[in-house]
């Protein structure tokens, strides 16, 4: 059965274009039941909650609104008197609960025009369910020290059919500086992209852009890594196949690439039985792609505004579906004015992008693509001359297979992103990994099954002259395998279902190794091993 067609007869993944907790500790009590009933465990994930420290803090509410369509939340923000311009950390949290029948919806929030949060929702129970995601905003508080407008929208629709309302509170809480917890290094500049115009100070030393890049909207590329050449017969079309690279170029030079993260929402796969409790990695706390850009430093100190430019390449000409707010963080140099220099390095290889299709009784096509990029440049710091080279390394492999009307449809694939800074004597190197194995088939009595498997994996070193000063190894898997039978109101879908989730992150700040697991909507298993 086509992808949009199983899509629309559920409360499906029609998408407007930290860490997420439950409303409260997943317990392993319960007795599942031969099925999913009216209500199920809230939502709830095996990543860590935001470390804080023991120092005096000062809550603010950033938002507080009910979602019902597509009229933003308009508001004002002041930071608190209570606990000065100077903080060790700043957490915000957000609280939603909803219930009844509704899609899952895209949502950001802004302040001053910088966007410090995009999320998604869970899908509710007929009873309703709550949920809560947290998130460390520390390093927009160049943002955070001064009166600013906010704005917060997740995009909804409510009717006969969808009559949930996404009811929400989100609030930052002010950590102050002490003794014991010392002010946090942040950047001097938060910048929000305005456009495509881009004027830094002319001091700048550093300069990071991060682009929260999300392919939604309910249309292909929500699934941009199912989509196949025209030549194909599947629903989902790209004249280049599924082979997706996030750019940002500076004044038409290309500056960065990345690889885009295979984000599930909670209606994903045709299933969402497989995402009302767990939900896929980054699902809540959607992460930005980050771009090191201090070899192009020297260009935008000149004083002038400078053309910054976002894309995806890959989709479709006149093809919308992906959305990437930027901004973007600067550290001056205080000694100086103005930091000259040049960018003295910028290789590129060829972009690879091949795709083969192999038609048969089971379509086939199998997808690599490959991109490198390294950029350098020096500046005349008030601490001496400093080069940063920056290198990127993406590969993509992945190999996709279905029948005739799509009752079979299958995915492996896995993305490589691999980078490395070096700034004078500290190099930093992260090799990414992302992968999705997964099938949906549709049979006898059209009961719908998914069984899928995704991960996030990265290690990260930090080394000056040579010595290993940090490192860290994250790895974020999700398992599920959900059944229900498809074309019937919802009562009568007679769904199972086990999800399951193992958070490990282990490095020189400690080890933190997290799973959970559910049978039906409950959590079967709560086990912490470090």
């Amino acid at each position: 059965m086509r992808r949009r067609q199983i899509m629309s007869m559920l409360a499906g993944s029609a998408l407007a274009a930290g860490s997420l907790l439950g409303a409260g500790p997943a317990t392993a009590a319960d007795t599942p039941p031969a099925e999913f009933g009216t209500d199920w465990h809230d939502p709830v994930t095996a990543a860590p909650p935001v470390s804080r420290p023991d120092a005096k803090s000062c809550q603010v509410t950033l938002a507080e609104a009910q979602f019902r369509d597509f009229t933003p939340y308009k508001g004002s923000y002041a930071p608190p008197k209570e606990c000065g311009a100077s903080w060790s950390k700043v957490v915000l949290r957000l609280d939603g609960s909803v219930k009844g029948r509704q899609y899952d919806r895209l949502g950001h929030l802004t302040v001053g025009g910088v966007e410090i949060l995009r999320t998604s929702t869970p899908q509710p129970s007929p009873d309703g369910i709550a949920w809560s995601v947290e998130k460390d905003v520390t390093r927009y508080s160049d943002t955070l020290r001064s009166t600013q407008p906010v704005e917060m929208l997740i995009g909804n629709v409510v009717n006969e059919t969808y009559t949930g309302i996404f009811d929400v509170k989100v609030t930052l809480t002010f950590y102050t500086a002490n003794g014991t917890a010392g002010p946090a290094p942040t950047p001097d500049k938060v910048l929000a992209l305005d456009g495509t115009s881009l004027t830094t100070p002319r001091n700048t030393e550093r300069i990071l852009a991060e682009v929260y890049a999300t392919g939604s909207g309910g249309g292909c590329e929500e699934y941009w890594y199912l989509t196949v050449p025209e030549a194909a017969p599947y629903s989902c079309k790209a004249t280049g196949g599924p082979y997706r690279e996030a750019q940002i170029k500076v004044d038409g030079e290309l500056a960065g690439i990345a690889a885009p993260f295979p984000t599930v929402w909670t209606g994903g796969w045709s299933n969402p039985f497989l995402w009302y409790v767990i939900p896929g990695p980054r699902a809540f706390d959607i992460k930005p792609i980050q771009y090191d850009l201090t070899p192009f430093a020297a260009r935008l100190n000149d004083g002038r505004p400078h053309r910054v430019e976002v894309s995806v390449t890959g989709v479709p000409a006149g093809q919308t579906g992906w959305s990437t707010p930027t901004n973007v963080l600067v550290w001056q140099d205080e000694a100086s004015t103005v930091v000259t220099g040049a960018l003295t390095r910028h290789e590129e290889s060829a972009p690879l992008n091949s795709v083969t299709y192999t038609p048969g009784s089971e379509h086939r096509l199998d997808t690599k693509g490959a991109h490198r990029l390294t950029v350098a440049g020096y500046l005349n710091t008030s601490h001496g001359r400093v080069t940063t080279t920056v290198s990127r390394a993406l590969a993509n492999t992945s190999v996709h297979r279905w029948t005739e009307g799509e009752n079979l449809d299958a995915l492996k694939g896995s993305w490589r992103d691999d980078e490395s800074v070096r700034s004078g004597r500290q190099l930093t190197v992260t090799h990414r990994t992302y992968a999705m194995d997964g099938v949906t088939t549709l049979g006898a009595g059209d009961r719908l099954r998914t069984v899928l498997t995704l991960r996030d994996r990265a290690d990260t070193v930090v080394a000056h002259g040579g010595k290993r000063l940090t490192w860290a190894r994250l790895d974020d898997t999700y398992s599920g395998d959900a059944t229900y039978t498809a074309n019937v109101p919802r009562d009568q879908r007679h769904a199972v279902g086990t999800t399951a989730e193992r958070y490990r992150l282990q490095g020189s700040e400690g080890c933190y190794d997290h799973s959970l697991q559910t049978v039906q909507g409950v959590v079967t298993e709560d086990r912490r091993r470090c």
